[in-house]
């Protein structure tokens, strides 16, 4: 490896491991304010599947789309969210990404091309797939990167976009995170078959990738997202991948669908940040002591930005009709 290939890949490498901390960091706070009463409503952690949102987005420009789902914290963060708005969002707060009104599934950052996380299964799948055919349209080389759950590929929307996205050879990439279960239930017991021949079925070029590999994942995308700016797409990727927590922050007690020893196998043995910081280290792209003090800087950046965000202010009552009515004059008009 050359010396000028070697500063790339440290610089590119270091920031994805520094974007998957961020993430599995922003996670662990969210987790905190809910379990002590602080964030309203429910959220879905992400921890466990950062490589999966890190590896597609780092391949990313920002004028590229992406979608994403009710498990969204990490597609936002991987796509360029800050701390202090994602919190502020969580918490209801008007500094938010959406004002306070998203919350935790409903968070949209169009200044990094993110056109918003989805509680519905699936439902972003026709939002990603009209991005692609806008740049089409205008003659721009902009993808779309849609995020979605195994659980997903049941709905019937999936098979409705990916026939046009065939049909009209569309900008747009379906990542499927296929983390083994679909809320409480075995993938293998709700999906016959193989999910990459569903894509296949309508001509759509699908990979399987190892979504705990950063790189494997960041390589795959590169190539398609290339691909895809020539004209190629559409296509399809399965990311498998693990969801650490349980379906919700609320779902405690999980062994009736999955065993402890299941999760501690996962998380000693595939966990994707452990596996990238010790291929740092191996290859001399960065020492135990820098590796410390980047964690610790994400960590001190997430305590401020959650300090931030508790004494935050809450919309105004009067916001109540924000980005309902067209002729309703608002903060931000």
């Amino acid at each position: 490896m050359s010396p000028a290939k070697k500063k790339t890949n440290s610089e590119d490498y270091l920031r994805m491991y520094r974007q998957m901390v961020r993430i599995r960091t922003f996670e662990d706070n969210a987790n905190q304010l809910y379990l002590s009463a602080k964030m309203p409503g429910l959220t879905h952690m992400y921890s466990g599947e950062e490589a999966v949102a890190v590896g597609i987005c780092e391949a990313l420009e920002t004028t590229d789309k992406i979608t994403s789902t009710h498990r969204g914290h990490g597609h936002c963060v991987a796509k360029g969210a800050a701390f202090k708005e994602m919190f502020c969002e969580l918490l209801g707060k008007e500094e938010g990404y959406c004002r306070g009104k998203g919350g935790s599934m409903h968070i949209a950052d169009q200044s990094n091309g993110n056109l918003g996380a989805n509680a519905i299964v699936g439902g972003s799948m026709g939002i990603a797939t009209g991005a692609a055919f806008t740049s089409k349209l205008l003659g721009k080389d902009d993808v779309a990167v849609c995020f979605f759950g195994d659980g997903a590929t049941a709905q019937g929307l999936m098979y409705e976009v990916m026939n046009m996205a065939a049909l009209w050879k569309l900008p747009v990439i379906y990542a499927c995170e296929n983390n083994g279960y679909s809320e409480y239930t075995k993938t293998e017991e709700i999906a016959a078959g193989s999910i990459t021949a569903r894509a296949e079925a309508f001509g759509i070029e699908a990979h399987q990738v190892d979504g705990q590999d950063v790189l494997a994942v960041n390589k795959l995308t590169t190539d398609l997202v290339a691909r895809a700016r020539k004209g190629e797409g559409p296509f399809f990727m399965e990311l498998m991948t693990y969801r650490y927590h349980g379906h919700h922050v609320g779902d405690i007690n999980r062994e009736y669908y999955r065993s402890k020893e299941e999760e501690k196998d996962w998380k000693e043995n595939r966990d994707p940040i452990i596996r990238f910081r010790a291929y740092l280290v191996e290859e001399g792209l960065a020492t135990e002591d820098e590796i410390v003090a980047m964690n610790d800087e994400i960590s001190a950046d997430a305590d401020a930005a959650v300090k931030y965000a508790l004494d935050a202010k809450y919309p105004d009552a009067s916001e109540v009709d924000m980005h309902v009515f067209t002729d309703i004059k608002h903060a931000l008009a």
